[in-house]
């Protein structure tokens, strides 16, 4: 498990967990999980320094809740400050992290050496979708967090075979808890600024850093077409599609990604 630290952020207060020394890896978690759904990424730690924020109001970070993406996206740029990371660092996101991800491109390209973009997109929601989002913010108002996680979870991973059965179940009841662990008005808050995300492709064809794009085959939040269409858009981008993944693909597939991870990070910032 990855040492904790309580930062003051901006005008809020981050849990954020840290491991390994080296070129900073800031891996920002999915909606509505926390830190710890990197937890198979810490063998990484051997290669690079890992910083694991818990995004604002969910987890252990305390304080207000999420109001935009982009808020989100400027929290991560002030940890590293509170961290005292000055050099560039690789930005990876999955999902609602992916979203945050960009924006730190988009709004700090400074900060930022590579991206690693995973099961996420580039398009914002549309009406429907949106609709969707505030719908399911109601029912988690009246229900609880445990509609969420009843809504969610089938549809986070992919397939389970009959000789991965064990395993899927304990992935899931995992990701259950931690859904159910996260505060209603960090949901709300969260469903909200979700919906009101911009559509960043403009955005996205002015990133110039070198970009990785990973997608689980079996995806069916943000299927392999989502990041087929990315790497289109993003000019330095390269698109791997894991067979046997889901929506979390670093998750059910650690040893690929991770090691596709270090390939790509070899390669891309040589010399």
């Amino acid at each position: 498990m990855m040492p904790v630290h309580h930062l003051p952020v901006r005008d809020t207060r981050l849990a954020v967990h840290t491991s390994g020394s080296g070129l900073p890896l800031l891996l920002l978690h999915a909606f509505p999980l926390d830190h710890s759904m990197w937890e198979r990424q810490a063998p990484l730690a051997e290669h690079l320094r890992l910083i694991a924020p818990d995004l604002r109001g969910f987890g252990a970070s305390t304080g207000s809740v999420p109001t935009s993406i982009a808020d989100l996206a400027d929290d991560a740029v002030a940890l590293l400050d509170a961290l005292h990371v000055s050099r560039p660092v690789v930005v990876c996101g999955l999902s609602m992290g992916g979203y945050v991800a960009q924006h730190i491109a988009a709004r700090h390209p400074d900060r930022v050496a590579a991206l690693v973009l995973v099961d996420t997109k580039l398009e914002g929601d549309t009406p429907e979708a949106r609709a969707a989002r505030a719908d399911l913010a109601a029912k988690v108002g009246r229900v609880g967090q445990s509609i969420l996680a009843d809504a969610m979870v089938p549809r986070l991973l992919a397939p389970f075979t009959a000789d991965d059965r064990g395993g899927r179940r304990a992935i899931e009841e995992s990701l259950r808890s931690i859904i159910v662990s996260q505060p209603v008005p960090t949901i709300q808050a969260a469903l909200a600024a979700l919906g009101d995300r911009p559509d960043m492709t403009e955005a996205m064809r002015r990133v110039r850093v070198p970009t990785l794009l990973v997608v689980g085959a079996d995806d069916q939040i943000t299927p392999p077409s989502c990041l087929e269409t990315a790497e289109q858009i993003i000019p330095r981008s390269r698109l791997l599609i894991v067979p046997g993944a889901g929506h979390m693909t670093p998750l059910e597939t650690p040893d690929v990604f991770n090691s596709a991870l270090l390939e790509f990070l070899a390669e891309a910032l040589a010399g």
